[in-house]
């Protein structure tokens, strides 16, 4: 933890001593962040030697991050299970990228690519849940429980079972059967997982975590919840954005335009976060990417309140999508997440279910690859944005794949078979 400076407030501003553990900032309940002493790492470290190219993994950001993987002190406390490190692969002559001349690529979370590493459970929430169970037994944590609409739920059990901790993971009963079953059956086999089961959605869960868990002296490891934990693990994913083949000799640039399936949210602040600190470090320079959040119209309080230009989103009525993991009516970041596509130039869209359907089976067809609704959702998201100006010809544009297709069966197996 050499090179973390503090925790900080990410709307207050308040600081507090990176030794403390803690949740919420205690003054107005918002999230808090590590803030990385980035001008000790450019004095001490110059010439990118906080950076480990030769590490395939997210782990390869060294300094950067809240554990130091160069550091003899940080490496025992370290989870790792080769997250990270995932390609964007190029959807060439996709019909929308050729019409209106733009270049077009997926950030593949879900699936391992030849050559590349992979996240464990298939989800991008791999890259939260190995910096989050590190700084839970660099603390000493025992016991850790998270509310979850599925995916952080099946991350966390695997990085627990590997760190020795008592974990508990509370999920909605219509998660996805392969998510469920998967945590089910750690469940039945293991007396260090525990799952429960609740009707609704993950504010549910959250519900029943702070009434039944909490009190019982689990660390709440939600989204957002921890001291800026998961959103560092997410920031990778803006690190690899700018990353070149040759990090060490070649430029490091950003796309133009960033579509991102958001839930909670936390990937939006974390490569904010990311391009922040490469522009700190004097890699990049100021421009950044226009980010545009993707939700399912059946559940948007992000774009219902981009839409009506609210500073923060009302907790919505959570609809039905297959996108299960934007199925979040509401969320203690999205002030954050509305802040940062408000100062990216970018937006908030929703998208029909159908319009997800048929776009996951496109890139199925087209490209054999299998990724899940939430991704299919920022595909679906392509013709709005190109309506709205905010893709235009010549433009890099990167949408995020977030987990893998097998996670949803049954649920979108007919979309493809």
């Amino acid at each position: 933890m050499a090179y973390i400076k503090m925790l900080k407030c990410s709307d207050c501003g308040a600081e507090y001593d990176k030794s403390k553990l803690m949740n919420l900032c205690p003054v107005d309940n918002r999230p808090l962040e590590l803030i990385i002493d980035v001008e000790r790492i450019k004095k001490e470290k110059p010439n990118f030697e906080w950076y480990r190219p030769d590490i395939k993994s997210m782990w390869r950001f060294g300094s950067l991050l809240g554990l130091d993987i160069n550091d003899e002190r940080d490496q025992p406390s370290i989870i790792s299970l080769g997250e990270g490190y995932t390609p964007e692969v190029p959807l060439t002559n996709h019909p929308i990228a050729k019409k209106h001349g733009f270049s077009l690529f997926l950030k593949d979370e879900g699936q391992p690519h030849k050559g590349w590493g992979a996240n464990p459970t298939g989800s991008f929430k791999d890259r939260g849940m190995s910096i989050a169970i590190s700084m839970a037994k660099h603390f000493g944590l025992k016991k850790i429980v998270v509310p979850t609409q599925g995916n952080a739920g099946d991350s966390m059990a695997e990085y627990a079972i590997k760190a020795g901790m008592q974990s508990v993971i509370i999920m909605p009963d219509d998660t996805p059967m392969p998510i469920l079953g998967r945590v089910s059956a750690l469940a039945k086999m293991r007396d260090d997982v525990e799952l429960e089961l609740v009707k609704g959605t993950i504010r549910e869960a959250a519900a029943l975590m702070k009434e039944k868990y909490v009190p019982q002296g689990y660390f709440n490891m939600a989204t957002f919840q921890e001291p800026g934990w998961r959103i560092d693990g997410k920031k990778t994913l803006g690190f690899e954005l700018a990353e070149p083949e040759d990090g060490l000799t070649q430029e490091w640039k950003l796309p133009d335009v960033i579509l991102y399936p958001t839930g909670g949210g936390t990937g939006i602040l974390g490569m904010w976060k990311a391009f922040d600190e490469l522009q700190a470090l004097g890699i990049i320079d100021e421009k950044r990417p226009r980010i545009i959040s993707v939700q399912s119209e059946n559940t948007a309080p992000v774009v219902n309140a981009f839409k009506n230009g609210h500073s923060d989103t009302t907790p919505a009525d959570p609809g039905e999508t297959i996108a299960t993991g934007l199925n979040v009516p509401g969320g203690v970041g999205h002030f954050k997440v509305l802040d940062i596509i408000k100062q990216s130039g970018g937006m908030a869209i929703a998208v029909d279910e159908k319009s997800i359907g048929e776009n996951l089976t496109s890139i199925y067809q087209d490209y054999r690859i299998w990724i899940c609704p939430e991704g299919a959702a920022t595909i679906a998201a392509l013709e709005p944005a190109i309506e709205n100006g905010l893709i235009k010809s010549g433009d890099k544009v990167v949408a995020f794949n977030t987990g893998s297709f097998e996670k949803y069966l049954p649920n979108v197996r007919h979309l493809i078979f």
